[in-house]
């Protein structure tokens, strides 16, 4: 794909819709039977990602975040440097204790992002940890796996997936 080519669309805003509805029941059958589910999302699109299953879960489990049995977390980091250094929550760590742990992301390519975060996860005695996302390309150079997947996709190297969460452009797009 050169420069010139537009972007082609793989998933529209309502296949997204569809694919987040499914992930959410899949969740839900394979966590029934916790009492707390946390779902930690990787800001931006990862997060953005996160609230739509959350959204989700809130209809067709008993899970709730009203409750307290759903919670929603934001999970920040620096993707692009050399030495990542710090993985960073909006709720303190020991939140996550005796908890089933989502980690979401929008993409899954090599694996690097989530396996930045693992090990912040891993130090705590979590009940269980899987890994959500929308779009799994499959050039995995870490030892991460998704649990749920949109979209399993091969790609080539220099090709690019994009993720829109915009309500005009809503989508995901191959560059």
């Amino acid at each position: 794909m050169t420069t010139t080519d537009s972007p082609r669309l793989l998933l529209n805003a309502e296949q997204i819709t569809q694919k987040v509805t499914r992930i959410a029941y899949q969740i839900y059958e394979r966590n029934f039977a916790q009492e707390k589910i946390i779902l930690a999302g990787v800001l931006d699109r990862g997060y953005h990602l996160a609230e739509l299953i959350v959204k989700e879960l809130n209809k067709i489990s008993h899970f709730s975040e009203d409750e307290e049995s759903l919670k929603l977390v934001e999970v920040s980091l620096k993707k692009f440097t050399q030495q990542q250094t710090q993985v960073e929550f909006n709720v303190p760590v020991t939140d996550f204790d005796g908890n089933s742990i989502i980690l979401v992301d929008d993409v899954l390519n090599t694996g690097r992002t989530l396996a930045y975060c693992l090990p912040s996860l891993l130090e705590r005695p979590i009940s269980s940890l899987e890994i959500a996302v929308l779009v799994n390309r499959s050039h995995i150079q870490f030892p991460v796996m998704a649990n749920y997947t949109g979209l399993e996709l091969a790609t080539t190297l220099q090709e690019h997936i994009e993720v829109i969460f915009e309500p005009d452009s809503e989508g995901v797009y191959l560059r």
